[in-house]
């Protein structure tokens, strides 16, 4: 089931998004005083809907005409989580979507790809926090 998040959401939001960002060992840790305030932080800034399955198990993060965020938990990553979340985000953004993603995100990078992104600028990182080069990708339909 797919709905919009509460603020009851935000521990598991940012719970989901610290699990699916320790996997990406080629950034900086998440420091551990701000691990609890990330899911706040999110739904604060962004129309975020969630993937329940017993329990969140992925959200995504829209602002207008961008997908600013979409994680999945590990443990239920390559159940059609991210697709369903994905096809949510473009059913309510229907005149197209951009996101960035890093470069060295190859798994994300392929999904995108797959479900219709186009690679549109890459840069050397200088934008983000992470310093870490990254993609942008847009969706047109």
């Amino acid at each position: 089931m797919i709905r919009r998040a509460t603020p009851e959401d935000a521990g598991a939001v940012g719970d989901v998004f610290v699990r699916a960002r320790d996997r990406m060992t080629y950034l900086p840790r998440i420091p551990d005083e701000d691990r609890p305030m990330l899911g706040g932080w999110i739904i604060e800034r962004h129309e975020v809907w969630v993937a329940e399955e017993g329990a969140i198990a992925g959200f995504a993060g829209i602002s207008p005409g961008w997908l600013d965020h979409l994680y999945v938990d590990p443990g239920f990553q390559d159940q059609g989580i991210g697709r369903a979340l994905l096809t949510h985000a473009k059913s309510l953004q229907p005149d197209g979507l951009q996101l960035w993603v890093f470069q060295k995100n190859e798994g994300a990078r392929r999904f995108y790809e797959r479900y219709g992104f186009r690679l549109a600028e890459l840069t050397e990182g200088a934008g983000n926090q992470e310093r870490e080069p990254d993609a942008r990708y847009e969706w047109t339909p």
